[in-house]
C-alpha cells in the first residue's frame, strides 16, 4: 500500500471508529407519577429489572418496556439501591433514615431494616470478591459493611469527607470518591481499613466513579468539566479529558470501550477509551435538565437517567442566596438512550 493510501485508510479506520460511538439519542421516556425527587437507579439485566430511587421509595420497572412493576416502600431520603443476586435480595440507604433496607427481589417486600449507619447513608454497592455490601456515608464520612446474608453490619471503616461513589477492582480494593477534597480514598476490603489516599487535581470534585477492572483505570466524574483518568494500581493520573459540566454518575462498558458521565445540565458525555492512556470525546447527547444519574444496562449498552420537568429558577432572598430550581410535580420519568 502507497504511504497515500495508508493514510487515507487510517483516516477512514479513525472515522468508522467515531461514527460507531456517536449515534447515541433518546430512545424512549418511561413516566412514574409524583415528585421530582430522586437519586441512583440500579439495572438488573438478568431479571430485566430497572430499579429507581424517587423520594420516599424506589419504582420497579420492566426495563425494556417502563412497564411499572411494583414499588418498595416506605423510607426517607432513599438514595442507591444494591442487588445480591445469588441471595434473591436488594438493599437500599435511606439517608435520612440512616438505614439500609433489605428486601426481597422476587416479591418486592421489605424483610428487614438495618439501623446504625452514618449521616447521610448515599452510595451503596456490592462487591462479590468479598461478598459484602459497601455503604458510603455522604455526611459523616465512614464506610458501612454489611453481611447481606445476615442484613447485619460487620464493620465501620473510618475514612473522613463528603464520600460519593465507590468502585471495586476484584483484587481486594475498593474506591471511594471524596468530593469535598477532590481525592479517592482507597480501602483494604480483606483488612477492612483505608490504605491510600489519590489527589485527582486538577480535576475538582469527583462525584461518580467507574471502572475498567481489565485496564486498571478509575473514571472519577469532576466538577470542572473533566474526567479524571486513575491508574487503579498507583493513582496516577493518566488523562483529564473533557466532559459535560455538574455531573453526578458515570458508567464504564467494557464491551464496547464506551465512558457515560451524565451531566446535570442536560447532556451525557460519551467517550471512548482509545487505549488505558488515550481517550477521546465521540458524542455530546442532548438529554434533559435534571439528568444527573445513570444506570448502564450490561445485557443492551443502553443506559438510563431519571429527571423531571423543572420551573425556572426562583429570585435570591435573604433567607435563600442560593435557591434551586424546582421541579414540576407529575413530571417525573425515565429517559433511555441507545443506539
Amino acid at each position: 500500500m502507497t504511504p497515500s493510501r495508508c493514510v487515507l485508510a487510517l483516516l477512514l479506520a479513525a472515522a468508522a471508529a467515531g461514527a460507531d460511538g456517536a449515534d447515541y439519542r433518546v430512545l424512549a421516556h418511561y413516566p412514574i407519577a409524583g415528585d421530582v425527587r430522586y437519586d441512583y437507579l440500579r439495572v438488573d439485566p438478568a431479571m430485566r429489572r430497572l430499579y429507581v430511587s424517587h423520594g420516599n421509595r424506589v419504582d420497579v420497572l420492566d426495563a425494556d418496556s417502563g412497564v411499572k412493576l411494583g414499588e418498595i416502600a416506605p423510607m426517607n431520603g432513599i438514595h442507591g439501591i444494591a442487588v445480591v443476586p445469588e441471595l434473591r435480595r436488594g438493599f437500599i440507604t435511606a439517608g435520612s433514615d440512616r438505614t439500609v433496607v433489605m428486601f426481597d427481589v422476587d416479591t418486592l417486600k421489605i424483610v428487614k431494616v438495618i439501623p446504625g449507619l452514618g449521616v447521610k447513608p448515599d452510595a451503596i454497592e456490592y462487591d462479590p470478591e468479598t461478598r459484602r455490601i459497601y455503604v458510603a456515608n455522604g455526611a459523616s464520612g465512614g464506610i458501612t459493611v454489611i453481611d447481606p446474608a445476615k442484613g447485619e453490619i460487620s464493620a465501620t471503616i473510618p475514612i473522613e469527607g463528603k464520600l460519593e461513589g465507590l468502585a471495586f477492582d476484584g483484587r481486594g480494593r475498593l474506591f471511594v470518591n471524596t468530593e469535598d477534597r477532590s481525592m479517592i480514598q482507597v480501602v483494604d476490603t480483606h483488612a477492612l481499613k483505608p490504605v491510600a489516599m489519590w489527589p485527582i487535581a486538577p480535576v475538582e470534585g469527583g462525584t461518580g466513579l467507574a471502572i475498567d477492572a481489565a485496564h486498571h483505570r478509575l473514571f472519577s466524574a469532576g466538577g470542572n468539566n473533566r474526567l479524571a483518568v486513575v491508574d487503579s494500581d498507583t493513582g496516577a493520573i493518566v488523562a483529564t479529558p473533557e466532559i459535560g459540566s455538574d455531573p453526578d454518575g458515570d458508567a464504564f462498558d467494557p464491551s464496547s470501550g464506551l465512558i457515560f458521565t451524565s451531566n446535570m445540565v442536560g447532556t451525557l458525555s460519551v467517550l471512548h477509551e482509545d487505549s488505558p492512556d488515550a481517550y477521546s470525546v465521540v458524542q455530546t447527547v442532548p438529554t434533559a435538565f435534571g439528568a444527573r444519574t445513570i444506570a448502564l444496562d450490561a445485557k443492551t449498552g443502553r443506559v438510563f437517567l431519571s429527571t423531571g420537568k423543572f420551573m425556572q429558577t426562583p429570585a435570591p432572598t435573604a433567607d435563600n442566596p442560593r435557591p434551586r430550581r424546582q421541579g414540576e410535580p407529575g413530571t417525573f420519568e425515565v429517559l433511555v438512550v441507545g443506539r
